[in-house]
Order: structure tokens, then C-alpha cells, then sequence
């Protein structure tokens, strides 16, 4: 297999998007996505980060030394971002179950619960190189944990947050459209 600089990619830019559970994403590259979908806005220059494992149990047996065979046994898969933009939505991602209200015209109100429940959204992911496109969607996730907030004189003040996939009544934990001719199917 021959190296191919010209398949190496790097997001130069994207969004992140929040919906409610349910929401139906667009179908291809081209389609805007809905208004359900909130945009989280600014970023920190990190980016996001996906990860993606799995856990196997062995099976082994008392004639072999090694394993005569693995199941198996779970599938994790994580997208982490911090936002830096500090607004409703980012806002009430982090606390879960907290409301913002306006108590006068400047002055607005948000209060944090002290035992929220479970909040469940679909997650959806844009990010670009050139004329190369991408959109992940989680259909159904939750953020699962939170990173501290700092405020400081040279940092923005930012949220961190790690959206944790579930499954849905597909088979799939997310999807991923892209328009690199890298991925052509053979």
C-alpha cells in the first residue's frame, strides 16, 4: 500500500450541535441542519476528541495455555469538547436540569439543581478540511462528565464535556458521513 499525503486530514474548523433525543438529522453533506439543532458555538483550540473502544472476556479452557476464544462484552464511545462560549444552551448542557430565566431585561437567573436526572440528547458533529466534509451523529447521548471551571485573567472561561453514546433501537452508536474520495468502498 503506497503513502498518500494527500489523505491526511486535520478539522480546520466545525461545530458541535445539540438537539433534543429523537431530533432527525440530515440525511447527506448538504442539508442544513434543522433548527432543533442548536449550535454550542466557540470551541476551545483543542477541538473534540472521539473515542471508540470495546472490552473482550476470554474464554479459556484446561487444555490451553492461552484463550480458545473472546466475546465480546461492551462498546464505549466518547466525544469530548470544552466550550467556550458561554450561553443558555452551553450553560444548561453542563448543569443538567438547570433553567435560565430573565429576571429583568440584563439580568438573567440560572438555577442548578441539586439531584438532576438523567438528560438525553442527540449530539451532531461538522468539521471541514478544504472541500472535505464531515458530520458525525449521536442519536442518543448524554453528558456523562464535566471538567472544572476556571476563571482567570488569561484563559477564557470554559466548560468541559465528555458525551457519552448509547444505543438506540438501530444497531448503530452513531453514524459518520464524509465526502473523502479516500473512502470510497472497494
Amino acid at each position: 500500500m503506497a503513502l498518500n499525503a494527500d489523505n491526511v486530514r486535520v478539522g480546520l474548523n466545525g461545530n458541535i450541535y445539540m438537539a433534543p433525543k429523537g431530533t432527525t438529522a440530515p440525511a447527506d453533506l448538504t442539508a442544513a441542519w434543522d433548527t432543533a439543532w442548536l449550535d454550542l458555538g466557540f470551541m476551545s483550540e483543542d477541538g473534540v476528541s472521539l473515542e471508540y473502544s470495546t472490552d473482550v472476556e476470554d474464554i479459556n479452557a484446561w487444555q490451553s495455555l492461552s484463550p480458545v476464544r473472546r466475546v465480546l462484552t461492551s462498546v464505549d464511545m466518547t466525544m469530548g469538547f470544552t466550550a467556550i462560549e458561554l450561553k443558555t444552551r452551553t450553560v444548561t448542557a453542563y448543569f443538567p436540569g438547570a433553567t435560565m430565566t430573565d429576571v429583568s431585561g440584563t439580568v438573567h437567573k440560572l438555577d442548578i439543581p441539586s439531584a438532576p436526572g438523567p438528560q438525553e440528547f442527540a449530539f451532531g458533529l461538522e468539521w471541514i478540511d478544504g472541500t472535505i466534509k464531515n458530520r458525525l451523529v449521536i442519536p442518543r447521548g448524554e453528558i456523562t462528565e464535566r471538567g472544572a471551571i476556571t476563571v482567570g485573567r488569561s484563559d477564557a472561561v470554559a466548560l468541559e464535556m465528555t458525551v457519552s453514546a448509547y444505543a438506540t433501537s438501530a444497531p448503530e452508536l452513531a453514524t459518520w458521513l464524509s465526502n473523502d474520495p479516500a473512502w470510497a468502498a472497494a
